[in-house]
């Protein structure tokens, strides 16, 4: 019979793990070839009895449950950890006291009733049997999880002013959580961290997109913020998505078929798990053979679980994400894409496989999901007025994400920087996702985002184009460095296209005209299709909304 313990430890020696086989035997992120023979010393002692599981008896708590934390208010929290199988466990906080029963594998969780926000510091004091942990200094407030790739991990002291933001870093009401960067081909239960209290001295480490977003919801809310920092520079999005997810979306077919192949619960992976343990065994006595002759060792059989680095699907997510999920969060800020930068509409649907499959695992409801559309990037040509080079497709594909219920998505097309793949302005970004959640979950009466294209009608030799959050209306700004969007009396709209029955985009002529913008062109007489910013970098592209936001790039065809 399949033992799951067994497959779990020949997995985490092909894939990143703290086990003292994945130290040993890993490195960068794959099996060695002639490694497999571990598996058939585990699988030896499987079937003699003499596997142990090696369970801890120790009291234990998840690493988020630690010093400085905070707890989201409003809502029930879920709290776990490990004790003796079978055992009882009592937690007492802030005038609760729960008791609960470990099960027979020594895992408890616990569900606090919902609390107030306090920036009091409270103790929590868990108990079982003779052993007894004492958590302190915890808050309870609001608690966001800040994910994705590099830009999302960049930190303070890699952002504008980074020397003036350390010494304004005195925010004891923030707190930091910084998840370790492990994959793995199987979900794990535990992952190390601490949070910490923000101050000076170890601001410089925070994601710099999450610190200046909490920073924004404190001064608003006057309530603790926890950043819970999940992110690893250069991945895709793929090894983001959980199984769930994947399955949730037909168009990633192919991908959902591999995942459930990996997976020995599912009828597919049953069989492609037993028939690997049948080459298996036949492989070690081959192996034996072999061996006993002096001779080097046959080619073993490939392994079933999903191998590789950490770009391959799920394998973030299981060491990552997984320890984390139940912890109660009010939503998700998500800043990625660098690396799927040449795909389109398959983005969306990884999107959606993203953000449906982590609901379905919190069981919390649909969580709001904030996103960061990618910024300016290289250079564009101007007189390509048809654009659609680099992440253009890509960015199109973050706006229809708009569609998914409960997401948001912080435009920063005037804020990127033609060199650098990390512009350092993230203190606008971290303003922008604020907004989202000020206006989305915070009950403010605010004007979210930027103008974002709601249709169009032609009249005549022109094209009207119809705006959402258009606020107070529309102007021509200028974004210069972190001051604020100023607007330009009598400026001109630049970056837009119009292209007639033949398809060819010309430059066109923008014309703000209350809440909407007249677009037209002399050598085009009957237009039919308009593009705005709609190139890898649209340098100079200054249409805003009076609240100082910009337009997120748009077109009206989909040729």
């Amino acid at each position: 019979m399949l033992n799951r313990m067994f497959l779990r430890n020949q997995a985490r020696v092909s894939g990143r793990s703290a086990g003292s086989f994945g130290l040993v035997f890993h490195r960068g992120g794959g099996m060695k070839k002639g490694i497999v023979w571990l598996a058939g010393i585990f699988l030896v002692a499987l079937l003699s009895g003499n596997w142990c599981a090696g369970a801890g008896s120790k009291l234990e708590l998840c690493s988020l449950l630690s010093d400085h934390a905070v707890l989201q208010q409003g809502m029930a929290i879920p709290v776990w950890g490990w004790a003796e199988p079978d055992a009882e466990v009592s937690l007492s906080f802030a005038g609760q006291t729960v008791k609960v029963k470990a099960d027979p594998d020594g895992r408890w969780q616990a569900r606090l009733a919902p609390l107030s926000a306090s920036k009091t510091s409270l103790e929590m004091t868990v108990r079982s049997g003779q052993q007894s942990l004492v958590v302190r200094d915890i808050l309870v407030g609001e608690v966001w999880l800040c994910s994705g790739q590099s830009n999302m991990a960049l930190t303070v002291s890699s952002c504008l002013n980074p020397e003036q933001e350390k010494a304004g870093g005195n925010q004891p009401l923030i707190r930091h959580f910084r998840v370790p960067l492990l994959h793995s081909a199987w979900p794990e239960e535990k992952v190390t961290g601490s949070w910490q209290v923000c101050s000076p001295e170890v601001v410089a480490g925070f994601t710099a997109t999450g610190y200046f977003f909490a920073r924004e919801i404190v001064k608003e809310l006057g309530v603790p913020v926890g950043i819970v920092n999940c992110s690893w520079g250069g991945t895709r999005i793929e090894p983001w998505i959980c199984p769930q997810g994947y399955s949730r979306v037909p168009q990633l077919k192919d991908l959902n078929q591999r995942v459930q192949a990996a997976d020995p619960s599912t009828e597919a992976g049953r069989k492609h798990y037993l028939a690997y343990l049948e080459e298996l065994k036949n492989w070690i006595e081959k192996a034996r053979v072999q061996v006993e002759a002096g001779q080097n060792l046959p080619k073993p059989p490939a392994v079933p679980w999903i191998d590789g680095d950490q770009q391959q699907p799920t394998r973030i997510y299981n060491a990552m994400v997984h320890p984390l999920v139940s912890w109660a969060i009010r939503g998700v800020l998500w800043y990625q894409g660098e690396s799927n930068g040449s795909e389109g509409e398959s983005y969306y649907h990884k999107m959606r496989a993203l953000i449906e499959g982590w609901r379905t695992v919190w069981n919390q409801g649909d969580f709001s999901f904030y996103f960061v559309q990618l910024p300016n990037f290289q250079y564009s040509d101007p007189k390509n007025a048809a654009g659609g080079d680099g992440w253009t497709l890509l960015r199109e594909a973050q706006l229809k994400c708009l569609e998914i219920p409960r997401t948001g998505m912080a435009v920063t097309i005037d804020i990127g920087e033609a060199k650098d793949i990390h512009p350092k302005n993230k203190q606008d970004v971290g303003k922008r996702l604020a907004r989202l959640a000020l206006a989305g979950d915070y009950g403010r009466s605010l004007v979210p985002t930027g103008p974002l294209y709601k249709r169009h009608v032609v009249e005549g030799n022109k094209i009207r184009i119809f705006f959402d959050n258009v606020g107070q209306g529309l102007m021509v700004g200028r974004k210069d460095g972190l001051a604020p969007v100023e607007e330009v009396p009598g400026g001109r709209l630049s970056w837009f296209s119009i292209a007639g029955e033949d398809r060819k985009f010309v430059p066109a002529e923008a014309v703000i005209d209350g809440a909407t913008v007249v677009v037209s062109s002399p050598g085009v007489p009957k237009p039919v299709a308009v593009r705005y910013a709609f190139a890898m970098n649209p340098a100079g592209c200054n249409l805003y909304n009076r609240e100082g936001f910009p337009a997120s790039p748009f077109r009206t065809d989909n040729w």
